[in-house]
């Protein structure tokens, strides 16, 4: 097999990666991804709203590959080796490069600033000091709430302190809550793989991000590559197809409904699929070793 170009993969970590979602998984879909970011071309990069300990436990619990990089705490941080990062305890450390690109946002503001902010709006709580960050603010809003009323009583505190400032929501399915994250709007996900593709020197045709949830779809819609695994609610797949649509952008979004390899296009296997599909000659990259002995 000839040389392979560098490739920077960019996934999700929840209901992309890890098989947590109603639908089924392929039984050799992580078995594929393993084998096919080991290859010395491929740098995996992990897109989650966790904080880095809580990415790498999921690393472990579901036997993921180890990633090159972290995109973590809602794209307000990335994680790189020490040795790239410049310093810091333990094998990882926060990139101060992107720190010092997204900082701006927040008018020479952090999260403690952002909560005293907040402090008498009683429709909200702070989440737990782990979820929090220094340039995320993360609360819990009762789910009765008014969100349309908060969402502008927020709004207009942080304009008029000169914050440029996004809320992202997400409904708990395990309670009656609603979770919200106030985040610098330069922080997306979007804007933290453009960073990496540019300080890493990729070719950004070589580049995918792979999602599920209506929090992927800024990425998703974008000019860079990008799957939804089969497991993706409909309605995500339609507002994603829209998107591209109107930017005229459909070469660059691939909708997984499975068949590489047998599989169905869930999790990690519609990643895989989107991967062969942009870029086909990292099929032969999935391949696992026993396949390969029986000449498949």
């Amino acid at each position: 097999m000839s040389e392979i170009a560098p490739i920077l993969l960019c996934s999700d970590l929840d209901r992309t990666l890890t098989p947590t979602g109603r639908a089924e998984e392929s039984p050799d879909a992580r078995l594929r991804l393993a084998r096919f970011c080991a290859h010395p071309a491929v740098q995996l990069v992990l897109v989650s709203g966790r904080d880095l300990q809580r990415v790498l436990d999921a690393v472990d619990e579901w036997s993921l590959p180890q990633p090159d990089y972290i995109i973590g705490d809602v794209g307000t941080t990335i994680y790189a080796p020490r040795s790239r990062a410049g310093g810091g305890d333990g094998d990882w450390a926060h990139w101060r490069d992107w720190t010092d690109e997204i900082a701006p946002s927040w008018n020479g503001l952090t999260h403690d600033d952002i909560s005293h902010l907040f402090a008498d709006i009683t429709a909200i709580r702070s989440q737990e000091p782990e979820k929090q960050g220094t340039f995320k603010a993360s609360y819990y809003v009762d789910g009765a709430v008014n969100r349309d009323v908060l969402d502008a009583e927020l709004h207009g505190r942080l304009w008029h302190n000169g914050i440029d400032a996004r809320l992202v929501w997400s409904q708990d399915d395990s309670a009656d809550v609603m979770q919200l994250d106030v985040l610098p709007t330069s922080a997306s996900t979007l804007h933290a793989m453009e960073f990496l593709i540019s300080h890493l020197e990729f070719d950004e045709r070589r580049a995918l991000f792979a999602g599920d949830s209506d929090n992927d779809l800024l990425a998703l819609g974008s000019h860079i590559n990008g799957v939804l695994v089969a497991n993706a609610e409909p309605s995500v797949r339609e507002r994603a197809w829209r998107m591209v649509e109107a930017g005229a952008l459909e070469d660059t979004l691939y909708l997984a409904r499975g068949g590489l390899f047998g599989m169905n296009g869930n999790y990690a296997a519609g990643v895989l699929e989107g991967m062969a599909h942009f870029l086909p000659e990292t099929r032969d990259l999935m391949v696992l070793p026993q396949e390969q002995r029986g000449g498949a």
